[in-house]
């Protein structure tokens, strides 16, 4: 269900606000593309060459160019009559000399310099410039797709037991620490032994990693949280059957994930998974201080 926000009309008072899907990889844009059209939203989708999959693109009104043409980018959003953006899935992080960058966009790297050394100082910096200085209005995927959002407690059938709780406990406290740091927003944890941390590879990569590095025994959990003080319109942790599919391969026994702050996408197949797959999934009530 959207929520009020995502839901409201126009100064005009006819339609509600068009939006700009600023569209990464996987599935999540299209469920927005969905769900913006169900409230009867028109709908504009930015498609970025090695990053979107072509389907988002071909569901709906698409742009497709690169990850450093701003200027190009901003001027066919103002164009289209965007309003409302929604920025949504995983973009894998190019080097500078790999992003191409225009001079709108050379310019905008020069003005935050050493804040986009972090993914989150990056993205934090991207909204705020594309509020105060474009106009336009940046909403969460979660104002649109409210009930994916991560509720408290086990999903399925399965549950953690004192061992799976006791690695759950540890990998909070790693990904924290990450997260101070703006590296991560994953950690997988077998027996006490932290197997890997996710960098700049995200998580799916993460999971493929660890595999071969799994203990004899009970396998380990993958722990997915928000950054403490994160914005939480932008790059909320997200998992889907992929992340199940790549946990179940790496051996791993269950997934956490924080309530009220991650997003799961498809979250009947979701369950389904998890309870043919024997792994638990269950949401974390964490504050931000925790």
């Amino acid at each position: 269900m959207a929520s009020d926000a995502a839901s409201e009309t126009s100064p005009s008072g006819t339609r509600p606000a068009k939006l700009g899907i600023l569209a990464g990889g996987g599935a999540l844009p299209r469920h927005l593309i969905a769900a913006a059209r169900a409230q009867g939203r028109d709908v504009f989708v930015v498609a970025f060459h090695g990053q979107t999959e072509p389907a988002t693109a071909e569901a709906a009104p698409s742009f497709w160019t690169h990850l450093g043409s701003a200027g190009e980018t901003l001027k066919r959003l103002h164009g289209e009559g965007v309003e409302d953006l929604v920025l949504a899935g995983p973009i894998r992080r190019p080097s500078l000399l790999q992003l191409r960058l225009d001079a709108r966009a050379a310019t905008f790297m020069a003005q935050i310099g050493r804040r986009a050394f972090g993914d989150d100082g990056l993205l934090g910096a991207i909204v705020r410039a594309l509020e105060e200085e474009e106009g336009f209005r940046v909403l969460g995927s979660q104002e649109l797709l409210g009930g994916l959002l991560a509720t408290a407690g086990a999903y399925g059938r399965h549950r953690p037991d004192a061992q799976a709780d006791t690695d759950i406990a540890r990998g909070v406290e790693v990904v924290r620490a990450l997260g101070r740091l703006d590296i991560g927003q994953a950690a997988v944890v077998q027996q006490g032994l932290v197997l890997g941390v996710e960098a700049i590879e995200g998580t799916d990569a993460l999971l493929h990693r660890v595999g071969p590095l799994r203990r004899a025994g009970p396998g380990g959990v993958l722990v997915k949280i928000a950054k403490p003080g994160q914005e939480r319109r932008i790059d909320l942790p997200t998992i889907g059957l992929d992340t199940l599919e790549a946990a179940r391969a790496a051996g791993l026994r269950g997934l956490a994930i924080q309530a009220g702050a991650a997003l799961v996408v498809e979250r009947p197949r979701v369950i389904a998974a998890c309870d043919a797959a024997g792994l638990f999934l269950v949401g974390l009530d964490l504050d931000d201080g925790d």
